[in-house]
């Protein structure tokens, strides 16, 4: 009797590892991974054609510099217009900061809510 110690995994005969290995890589074969899919940036983003990287650059400054505008009405001036001209809008650095991370925490979310969407189909495919 011959067996065969192969990392963690004890099997009494040779076929026996040659089958393990066929069976898994069929289906790692079969199942493409969450990072592996194309995204299109059109998709997400409204540009016209041959601006698209003054649009993007214009994205880039305005939207967390929106963001954190608003983040700072709702969460540190209470939702109240008076508090909120108190505050120090012209350092427009620090508010684009706040806006960026804003954002950045909003994008994880959705990749991590896209990523179970598409383990759950995954599951429902096999």
């Amino acid at each position: 009797m011959n067996i065969k110690i192969q990392k963690n995994f004890y099997y009494t005969d040779v076929s026996d590892i040659t089958d393990y290995k066929i069976r898994m890589h069929t289906i790692r074969k079969k199942q493409d991974s969450f990072g592996s899919q194309n995204i299109d940036i059109n998709d997400y983003i409204v540009s016209p054609a041959g601006l698209e990287g003054l649009v993007l650059s214009l994205y880039f400054i305005l939207i967390p510099y929106i963001t954190g505008a608003l983040f700072l009405f709702v969460f540190i001036a209470q939702v109240r217009f008076e508090k909120f001209l108190q505050l120090d809008l012209a350092s427009l650095f620090v508010v684009w900061a706040i806006g960026y991370e804003a954002l950045a925490l909003i994008i994880l979310v959705a990749i991590f809510i896209s990523y179970l969407k598409y383990l759950k189909n995954s599951m429902q495919n096999n």
